[in-house]
């Protein structure tokens, strides 16, 4: 079966893509203030689906004034926590709800499987927005003893508030575009903020589609908002001096374009960043859990994933037979397009990142390195790339030290007595890691050695909503999910009384 086979979509789907694409700008559905649209593309054929209006800083200072609007003077400033809160989970239930929509809509936007984008990236953004509803009763302050020293006779009471920021500009990619939505706006919503969303020019589509899940479950016009465009939206928003925190992923390169940006009224910023994963494999490890669980770290979500555990590091003891494994199960893997059930691979996101992977063979191959399996594009149409092994690989190389983005791994043998502490560490990003041993001991060593945000033991990928996520180093600042997004939408107020 190619790429070129066309599957049915569900009629919302279909009725979805026919209307017009604007922005959602203060409670309502506008055109961008140039009139102008761009296309957005269905990556397994590389053909338009659609129209979307084209934001641009025009259309940001008109969202941002409809959220600093909300803020100050709508419900929202007045909502009870336990208003904000029922609001909330009716996000999650209506995309529970919908959750086929989503996902097929998805799969066509982005090119991942509709299966995987309806289970894993719809429900998890449903649970996302009930996590966080139930979050919206239980920010708290303090008191605090003072002891005022210098004020011998007096009394006091003292305590602290956390109140929420303000207006958020708030900036996600394009290889989650539903979740990584989900993610910044929950919690932003949770501690009261309004909101300006700014998907990805590859991926817009389940954004708008979110925003009218938003008027649905009744919120009040303004403390949503979103407005599609190009990297000028994106750039507006950071450096605009009415919004009061800017929240983003993606690439560490246009990371520090955005602290750069945000620097003019100092504005709150936490950065999600790119990553060079490593994997670890010690020869005391499962094997049969090992190889399936090594093959998904860098496939998941066709290698477009800032975590993917593209440097597989498999102690020399077994690297010979447990690379061959790994390769012989990436071979096996479907290709295809994500509307196709059966596929396991979906296709680049753009032909720009069919481009860059195609790069980086092209460079590993020619500075030496061997593929056990893949090297190059897949079929005929659309922007497919094999899944891609390659052994024989140093550390200088370019497909060793660089964020590919795509469905590619470098293996490297590593000595358990010299230990691989050193050569995991030695990248610029912190991201993520795995570790794969059955001693515990080891296991808890190697996992405290190792320089990342998220360091998963005997699997990949093991998120939870509960759990913090972000990295070290140029992989990002602050950390998103759990009880610690809070902390990037609140601020500390310190009230002290003389009694």
């Amino acid at each position: 079966m190619t790429a070129t086979v066309q599957f049915p979509l569900h009629t919302a789907v279909r009725e979805f893509l026919s209307g017009p694409h604007g922005l959602l700008i203060g409670g309502e559905w506008v055109p961008a203030a140039s009139g102008r649209t761009f296309p957005t593309y269905d990556p397994a054929t590389g053909e338009k689906i659609t129209d979307v209006a084209h934001g641009e800083a025009e259309d940001v200072d008109r969202a941002v004034a409809a959220a600093r609007k909300a803020f100050e003077e709508g419900p929202w400033a007045r909502m009870k926590p336990n208003e904000r809160e029922r609001l909330i989970w009716r996000v999650g239930d209506l995309l529970s709800e919908r959750a086929e929509i989503f996902g097929q809509l998805e799969a066509l936007d982005n090119g991942k499987s509709a299966m995987i984008a309806q289970v894993v990236d719809t429900e998890w953004a449903a649970d996302v927005f009930r996590y966080y509803a139930g979050w919206a009763t239980k920010i708290e302050g303090s008191t605090v003893n003072v002891s005022m020293p210098f004020v011998p006779d007096g009394q006091f009471h003292a305590y602290t508030l956390r109140e929420p920021v303000g207006v958020c500009g708030q900036i996600i990619p394009w290889n989650f575009p539903l979740l990584m939505a989900s993610w910044k706006i929950a919690p932003a919503l949770a501690a009261g903020n309004t909101v300006v969303l700014k998907p990805a020019e590859q991926t817009p589509l389940t954004a708008l589609l979110l925003g009218q899940l938003f008027e649905e479950a009744g919120f009040p016009p303004g403390v949503v908002n979103v407005v599609t465009g190009f990297g000028d939206a994106g750039a507006a928003i950071a450096a605009h001096d009415g919004v009061d925190k800017v929240a983003f992923t993606g690439s560490t390169e246009v990371g520090k374009k955005i602290v750069d940006a945000a620097k003019g009224n100092l504005k709150k910023v936490s950065l999600e960043l790119g990553g060079k994963s490593p994997n670890v494999v010690f020869a005391d490890a499962d094997f049969d859990i090992a190889v399936p669980g090594s093959v998904n770290a860098w496939l998941f979500n066709h290698g477009q994933c800032c975590v993917a555990g593209t440097r597989l590091f498999v102690e020399d003891k077994i690297f010979d037979e447990f690379t061959q494994a790994v390769a012989e199960a990436a071979a096996q893997v479907k290709i295809g397009p994500g509307l196709d059930p059966a596929t396991q691979l979906g296709p680049m996101v753009s032909q720009e990142q069919f481009d860059r992977v195609s790069r980086y063979l092209s460079e590993g191959l020619a500075d030496g390195a061997r593929a056990l399996t893949g090297g190059k594009p897949w079929g005929e149409r659309g922007y497919f790339i094999e899944p891609t092994v390659f052994v024989d690989v140093r550390p200088e190389f370019s497909i060793v030290r660089e964020e590919i983005f795509g469905p590619v791994v470098a293996a490297l043998p590593f000595n358990a007595e010299q230990g691989v502490e050193a050569a995991a560490n030695n990248s610029e990003y912190g991201l993520a890691a795995g570790v794969w041993t059955r001693d515990v001991s080891k296991a808890h060593r190697t996992a405290k050695a190792l320089k990342a945000g998220s360091v998963w033991v005997n699997q990949y990928n093991g998120f939870d909503t509960a759990m913090p996520f972000g990295g070290y180093k140029q992989s990002g600042w602050g950390r998103e999910l759990g009880a610690a997004a809070l902390d990037l939408y609140t601020q500390t107020k310190a009230v002290n009384i003389a009694l």
